[in-house]
């Protein structure tokens, strides 16, 4: 890549955002402005209220034209937020992208130092000189292209993946669909009625899960699980490794095998409400409508391969391990279940201390109680359901079970909604049935939630808000007691005998989330869900480029933001696709062969196997090995320039050169 011409003349021009209040609150952007007009090779210096906004991208492109700028210096906010913005910017002007840079002066300066606004605005101006001092070492670069494999990759088949499977189809793509579990469906086929509609979950999710077995563009892989994922956006090479059902497409659901076989073990479906078959089908509405095995539980008997009439089973069936070719990638892996641990209101201690996910499946009417509200054997005349159990732990009032567990210091908002949903359908079935919701605070934001919250409210739900610092004590004598301080009635205290409680269990990230994201390269936030790359910007996106997020593998979300999600993640995962090319960022690594002495440092600290030490042969001589860099998977993070310990590697836009600039800008030196 080549620099400016000598004889070129640097002509810069220095933008300072006043970001409405968020800076110019704190910093003098006027002042910060006069100062920038008097620094070497600055030819224009302007201050603006939103240099992002369309005024401001016009006036930085006519200054360009009418001064001939040759470097741009944005002062505003963080590159994260606006850089792909402006790059756009004065490259309409005709200006090389790479020649622009930018000066934090809001999340490293006035947000910091809201209380000292002399002192951050001098700040400020030291931000932009050190901004000035490496824009005059700028490069032009240019960006790479890149071809694209014309097909997707799906990983988790709840409602997200689904419907994002189903919306790349629909575009004409190819889509690879893997699934962990012997069905697809995921969670939502747990469900009972969905709210804010009242909808039986299956009648709304089987048309989905068959036009996903239909589709001519879509391959399904239940069983299934990724097994390595190598390459770049465009060009991923996917390791999809395929566990035996051990029963065959011969299978036509006679029930023969499961009757006869010995072994029984917790329903997992059902949430341990009753047992199942080594050998069974997930459930009714199964897709696909095959009986599987759980090998690790069955005994090898061999009653059920006797008890076959078609020959449809096969102990001996092998794993299978395939590499597939695709461009882009979508996570819906889903999310798992808040276990309350023994003894966290009474769950596990008595038996009438049930999960809403329990209560769920008594309701449904293919559930273990065929819908009937029955728990041993009768129907309970009062309930009690007790909010945020697994969710908003804050340390100091929940005690955790185990020494250094994590916190779930969040909310998983589906939890308020999904009571009123349930005690409404209670109160339909059984009227005269007393109900009691013990809450933290409810937050029912969603369209059409709070109407439901109104419903239950006129239904009879009688409601006790209760401090989390004094929460509901369960406790037994003759019969279930709840006792809670009600905040509503000036914490006088209440001891309510009920039949049943309900713990409102939130959603956690899935447990194998950690061999997600060691194989995916993709961070998780602090609460343990996959962190996107922006909240507001870039929702969707992960830190590797061409893998989406969706669903509650990100974080906690109702079926209706799975499904928009779901959606909206194909039709991100689609552009690249269509386009049929991607662009290679060029602020990326670069190697210095000839001071490169293969010690692999750079390969061992590289989070995003972009670098590997290979051997080369240069003019016939002696083999040697050198760091090679994988453009399209460099970040340009420069945790290999940091380690080579010969120099060899260099970060483009951010040498060492322009960072001794702005060093020496800084420092006065």
């Amino acid at each position: 890549m080549k620099g400016m011409p000598q004889e070129e003349e640097l002509r810069i021009g220095v933008y300072v955002c006043h970001c409405g209040v968020n800076i110019a609150a704190t910093v003098d952007s006027e002042a910060v402005a006069k100062y920038a007009a008097t620094l070497p090779n600055v030819v224009v210096a302007k201050d603006y209220i939103y240099m992002c906004s369309a005024p401001g991208q016009s006036m930085i492109k006519e200054d360009i034209k009418e001064q001939k700028l040759n470097r741009v210096i944005v002062a505003s906010c963080s590159p994260i937020m606006h850089e792909p913005t402006f790059r756009r910017c004065v490259a309409e002007a005709g200006l090389n992208p790479y020649l622009f840079e930018m000066a934090n002066i809001r999340e490293q300066c006035s947000w910091v130092h809201p209380k000292e606004p002399e002192k951050a605005t001098e700040k400020a101006k030291d931000l932009v000189r050190m901004a000035v001092a490496k824009a005059q070492l700028l490069e032009r670069l240019q960006r790479k292209e890149a071809g694209v494999t014309l097909r997707a990759l799906v990983i988790g088949a709840g409602i997200s993946g689904m419907r994002s499977t189903l919306d790349l189809a629909d575009r004409g793509f190819e889509v690879y669909l893997i699934e962990k579990a012997p069905s697809i469906g995921g969670r939502m086929a747990q469900l009972n009625e969905l709210y804010p509609t009242g909808e039986y979950a299956l009648d709304v999710l089987k048309p989905v899960m068959d036009a996903v077995m239909s589709h001519p563009k879509i391959k399904v892989f239940t069983n299934s699980k990724l097994e390595a994922l190598d390459g770049f956006i465009g060009n991923f090479k996917a390791t999809i490794v395929v566990k035996p059902r051990y029963v065959t497409n011969e299978c036509d659901l006679c029930g023969n095998c499961e009757t006869v076989c010995p072994v029984e073990v917790s329903n997992d479906f059902d949430f341990g409400l009753n047992k199942r078959k080594a050998i069974y089908l997930p459930y009714i509405t199964a897709v696909p409508r095959i009986y599987v095995i759980d090998y690790e539980n069955c005994n090898k008997c061999g009653k059920c391969i006797e008890a076959c009439e078609r020959k449809a089973i096969d102990l001996k069936e092998q794993p299978m391990k395939m590499e597939v070719d695709v461009g882009t990638v979508i996570v819906a892996t889903g999310h798992d279940v808040y276990e309350p641990p023994k003894g966290e209101y009474g769950y596990k201690v008595y038996d009438n201390v049930i999960t809403l996910h329990q209560l769920e499946r008594l309701l449904d009417e293919n559930g273990p109680t065929k819908g009937q509200l029955q728990f041993n054997g009768s129907t309970p005349k009062s309930v009690a359901f007790i909010s945020c159990v697994g969710s908003r732990q804050e340390p100091g009032i929940y005690q955790p079970v185990e020494k250094d567990q994590q916190l779930n210091r969040y909310c998983s908002r589906v939890c308020c909604t999904a009571t009123f949903q349930n005690a409404l359908t209670i109160k339909k079935k059984y009227p005269d049935t007393r109900i009691y919701y013990l809450f933290r605070d409810i937050r029912t934001f969603g369209k059409g939630h709070e109407e439901l919250y109104r419903k239950a409210s006129e239904s009879g739900v009688v409601f006790v808000k209760y401090k989390p610092e004094v929460p509901p004590v369960v406790s037994k004598e003759r019969s279930l007691v709840v006792t809670v301080q009600d905040v509503l009635t000036n914490n006088e205290t209440f001891a309510i005998p009920v039949d049943l409680v309900v713990l409102n269990v939130g959603i956690i990230p899935r447990a194998d989330a950690p061999d997600i994201q060691s194989i995916l390269r993709i961070p998780r936030s602090a609460d343990g869900f996959f962190q996107e790359v922006h909240a507001k910007l870039r929702p969707l996106d992960t830190a590797i480029d061409g893998v989406y997020l969706a669903g509650t593998a990100q974080a906690p979300k109702d079926v209706t933001d799975s499904a928009a999600q779901g959606s909206a993640a194909a039709a991100k995962a689609s552009i690249p696709l269509a386009r049929g090319k991607v662009n290679v960022e060029p602020t990326i690594a670069t190697v210095n062969e000839d001071l490169c002495k293969g010690c692999a440092r750079c390969e061992e600290v590289c989070e995003y196997d972009a670098i590997k030490v290979e051997e080369t042969k240069p003019f016939d001589m002696v083999p040697m090995l050198v760091a090679k860099v994988t453009e399209a998977k460099c970040k340009g993070c420069g945790s290999c320039s940091v380690v080579c310990p010969t120099g060899a590697i260099t970060m483009r836009q951010f040498t060492k050169k322009q960072i001794g600039a702005m060093v020496a800008a800084a420092t006065g030196g």
